[in-house]
This record gives C-alpha cells, sequence and structure tokens, in this order.
C-alpha cells in the first residue's frame, strides 16, 4: 500500500457560479506530474447533531422537503437536525438548528467526529454531534423558520424504533445513519436487543403511517 500522497499543488481555481453555494473549476497536479481539472461544489461546513432523551429512550429527528429528493421522486427522509457553520462555532449552530428545528433547547454536545461528506465533490465537512435532552428540554414546537419555506415536521421516536428501520433500509440518510450507530455504540444500555436483530414490522409500521 502506498503512503498518503503530500498535498497536491493547485494551479488554478476558477469560480463557475455563485449564489447560496459556490461551483468551482480546479486545477492541480497529481503525483505523476499530470494536470487534472475538477470541479468542486463549495458552501462551507456543516453540523448535525442528533438529540436523545435517555430516560424515554428517543431522539427528535425532523423530515423536511428537500429538492434532490423530491426530484429522485423518493418520500421525505428522516434526518437529524443540521444546518450550516459557516465561519460559526459548530457547537454553536448545532444548539441553534436544534431549536429552530425541534424546539429543543441542548446543553453539552457529545462531539463523535468531523467527516467529509462528499470528498469526490464537495468540500462539506461536517462536525457531527450526540445530546442529551429531557422532555422539559422541549421549549417550542420546532417547525424551521417561515420565511425559509422549510415546513419542518418534528419526530420523536423510540430508539428501537430507529434502529429497526436502520437495519431495515429505511433509514437512509448518511448523517442520521452513522450518528445513531454511534449513539448505540456509547450507549448500548438504552436499545433492547441484540444488536443485528432486524424487527421488520416496526419498521413497516413506522413507514406506513
Amino acid at each position: 500500500m502506498n503512503n498518503p500522497r503530500s498535498l497536491a499543488p493547485v494551479t488554478a481555481i476558477e469560480t463557475v457560479y455563485s449564489d447560496w453555494t459556490e461551483l468551482k473549476r480546479v486545477t492541480f497536479t497529481l503525483r505523476s506530474g499530470m494536470n487534472v481539472t475538477r470541479h468542486v461544489e463549495d458552501h462551507g461546513r456543516s453540523t448535525a447533531v442528533l438529540p436523545y432523551d435517555p430516560v424515554r429512550r428517543c431522539a427528535l429527528l425532523v423530515t423536511m422537503a428537500r429538492a434532490p429528493v423530491v426530484l429522485a421522486g423518493v418520500e421525505d427522509l428522516l434526518e437529524a437536525p443540521a444546518g450550516r457553520a459557516d465561519d460559526r462555532e459548530s457547537q454553536e449552530v448545532a444548539r441553534a438548528e436544534a431549536l429552530e428545528e425541534c424546539g429543543v433547547r441542548l446543553g453539552t454536545l457529545e462531539r463523535i467526529m468531523e467527516a467529509w461528506t462528499m470528498p469526490a465533490v464537495s468540500s462539506e465537512l461536517s462536525a457531527l454531534f450526540i445530546a442529551e435532552y429531557s422532555h422539559a428540554d422541549r421549549v417550542s414546537p420546532g417547525g424551521g423558520l417561515s420565511e425559509e419555506g422549510e415546513e419542518i415536521t418534528v419526530v420523536e421516536q423510540d430508539l428501537d424504533v430507529l434502529w429497526c428501520l436502520l437495519l431495515s433500509g429505511g433509514l437512509p440518510d448518511l448523517k442520521t445513519a452513522f450518528l445513531l450507530q454511534a449513539l448505540r455504540l456509547r450507549r448500548p444500555e438504552l436499545f433492547s436487543g441484540p444488536i443485528v436483530n432486524v424487527q421488520p414490522a416496526l419498521g413497516a409500521e413506522f413507514l406506513n403511517r
């Protein structure tokens, strides 16, 4: 196995499109000396948090219309609350998004990791967290900002049901699936039964609501 390559020299950067996100054409030099050009979608850093109640053993997720998902003709995804970090500190953004989207006030966040979400085409580096909440921390209905046209639905769901959804393919949002697995690894006592025990009826019951 070869050692990881050193930083590739970038020889040119051209902004092709600029609005909510930017599309850039980047030219850099490979190890062989060949110059290549690639396109990069650049909208900055992001953050996501999975709020969970360890007493009632449930988690808060959201659904909303996502343009790529709508375009694919797929039902809305169950997602952990998330947002762009821009120049703000990622924990600050995670708390703000959880309050705005889910109506929950979070305290201490447990950092899982920072991860490249789609390194082939996107510059997005996402900070991922889990965080405890209680019923008393739900201080507003949530739902997002009306001026942004989000129309968010808040879903408080049992952790065992979410785990069954994950194992049966019913939780296809990558950040959410990753955070649920991280929660199971760090807090296994919050889940029932063996880690590979798939109960399709539970997942199907939720999906068919």
